[in-house]
């Protein structure tokens, strides 16, 4: 069995694929530091997206998703954001927890995915 990384660097890979499956990395919004919740989420998403797409599959093939908030009172804004997102019919096993501290401050949203490849 083969296994793809892609993005890789000293600490980690972006994307791992084995046996089929498309492991993410934790993604946070590089391009939105210290916006809000939404925003970074949609951020966020964007990545996700692209990170898929160069592994060859995408969000209609989510199996699982891990999502940090820095507070549960950004639970609704990040979940307009997630619900518009995911395709109908395609939502992952989810678990969403709060924690007070992520990477770095600037970070309120950090979401993980495994998804089925293409």
């Amino acid at each position: 069995m083969s296994i793809q990384r892609f993005q890789t660097g000293q600490r980690m890979s972006q994307v791992v694929v084995h046996n089929g499956t498309v492991y993410l990395a934790g993604q946070v919004a590089q391009d939105k530091q210290g916006a809000s919740a939404g925003e970074q989420t949609q951020n966020i998403l964007d990545r996700i997206d692209a990170l898929l797409a160069e592994a060859g599959t995408d969000k209609t093939k989510l199996l699982s998703a891990t999502i940090w908030l820095n507070t549960m009172d950004d639970f609704d804004a990040m979940n307009a954001v997630w619900d518009a997102w995911v395709p109908e019919g395609c939502a992952p096993a989810r678990a969403c927890v709060e924690s007070p501290r992520l990477a770095r401050p600037v970070f309120t949203v950090e979401i993980g995915v495994i998804a089925a490849a293409g």
